[in-house]
C-alpha cells in the first residue's frame, strides 16, 4: 500500500467523566489515557447534558450523586435526545436495583468502590456493542438509517436525530411516497410509547426537516394537508 492510499486514521474515543470526587476522576483519566482513549472531566452536573451532546463525546461515565444536577436527571435528558452510551456509577449498593428498575436507558452500571481496570473493561465492552463508532464516516449517498446503532447520515454526513425522530423518519423512509396519517405514524413508529400524541408528530417533523436542511438544504418530507406526511427522496 502506498502512502497516498493510507486509510483515514480513526481518532481514539473521547470519554466524558462526570464525577465530583476529584482524586477518583484524575485516576480514571490516567487509566483512560493509558488505554489509548481521550478523557475529559467535569465535577458537577450543571452543564453535563449540553457537553455530552456537543457531538464529540463517544461515551459518558456518569455519577449518580452530583452537585448542580443529579445523574438521573442528566441521564433522562440525554436519552430524550440521543443514544450516547452511558455508564452510571453510584456509591450506594441499594441504588443499583433502583437504577435498573427505572430503566433509564444507561448501558451499564458500576457500584463504588470499583477498580479503574473494571471501568475500562466496561467502557470497551459498551463501545464494542456500538460498531458504528469504530467505522469511518459513512460515504453512501442519500439517507442511511441504521436501526441497530440508532445512527443516521445524509450523503455521508452525520445526522443527529433523537430516538423518536429516528423512529419516525425510518417509518416514512421505509415506504417512499406513501402518505402516512398522524395516527398511522403513531401506531407504526411509537407502538409502545404512551407519551407521544398525534399533534406532537408535527413538532418532530419540523425538527427533522431542520436537521435535514442543515446538511443539504433538502426537504424530502411532503406535507399533505388534512392527511399527514410522506417521505419522497430527491431524484437526480
Amino acid at each position: 500500500m502506498t502512502h497516498g492510499s493510507l486509510p483515514p486514521r480513526i481518532p481514539p474515543p473521547r470519554i466524558l467523566i462526570v464525577e465530583d470526587e476529584g482524586a477518583l476522576a484524575e485516576v480514571l483519566r490516567d487509566y483512560l489515557l493509558a488505554a489509548d482513549m481521550q478523557a475529559e472531566l467535569m465535577a458537577e452536573g450543571t452543564d453535563a447534558t449540553d457537553r455530552a451532546l456537543a457531538g464529540d463525546i463517544d461515551l459518558l461515565v456518569l455519577d449518580l450523586m452530583l452537585p448542580g444536577v443529579d445523574g438521573l436527571t442528566i441521564c433522562r435528558q440525554i436519552r430524550a435526545r440521543s443514544d450516547l452510551p452511558i455508564i452510571m456509577t453510584t456509591a450506594r449498593v441499594e441504588e443499583i436495583d433502583r437504577l435498573l428498575g427505572l430503566e433509564l436507558g444507561a448501558d451499564d452500571y458500576l457500584c463504588k468502590p470499583y477498580s479503574p481496570r473494571e471501568l475500562i473493561a466496561r467502557i470497551k465492552a459498551v463501545l464494542r456493542r456500538r460498531p458504528a463508532l469504530a467505522d469511518p464516516a459513512p460515504t453512501k449517498a442519500g439517507l442511511v438509517l441504521n436501526p441497530e446503532t440508532w445512527r443516521a447520515s445524509l450523503n455521508g454526513q452525520k445526522l443527529d436525530l433523537t430516538r423518536r425522530e429516528f423512529a419516525l423518519l425510518r417509518t416514512m423512509a421505509a415506504r417512499p411516497g406513501q402518505v402516512f396519517s398522524r395516527q398511522h405514524l403513531l401506531d407504526s413508529a411509537f407502538p409502545d410509547d404512551a407519551d407521544v400524541f398525534d399533534r406532537t408528530i408535527d413538532s418532530h417533523i419540523r425538527n427533522i426537516r431542520k436537521k435535514l436542511a442543515a446538511l443539504g438544504d433538502v426537504d424530502p418530507i411532503r406535507s399533505v394537508y388534512g392527511v399527514g406526511y410522506a417521505y419522497e427522496p430527491p431524484t437526480g
